[in-house]
């Protein structure tokens, strides 16, 4: 069975209920371990996706198909 890629919003979620559970201090060490390696694995994740959606937001595409950053000035 694949493993469907999770959504930005949902690696977030998962990582504040992982956080908050590691805050909690009710887990047993080797669940708080498992919790912490997974919770730094979505952490590297979210900074990827993030990373990737600015270079996106900050790229234009240019009439031949490359792609230029954008700069925000206008041409005259």
């Amino acid at each position: 069975m694949e493993k469907k890629e999770m959504k930005f919003e949902e690696k977030i979620e998962e990582l504040e209920t992982l956080v908050k559970a590691l805050e909690n201090g009710d887990v047993e060490l080797d669940k708080a371990i498992d919790y912490f390696t997974k919770a730094t694995k979505l952490a590297s994740e979210c900074d990827k996706d993030l990373k990737e959606a600015e270079k996106a937001l900050t790229s234009i595409v240019n009439e031949d198909g490359s792609l230029s950053e954008f700069k925000g000035e206008v041409e005259a």
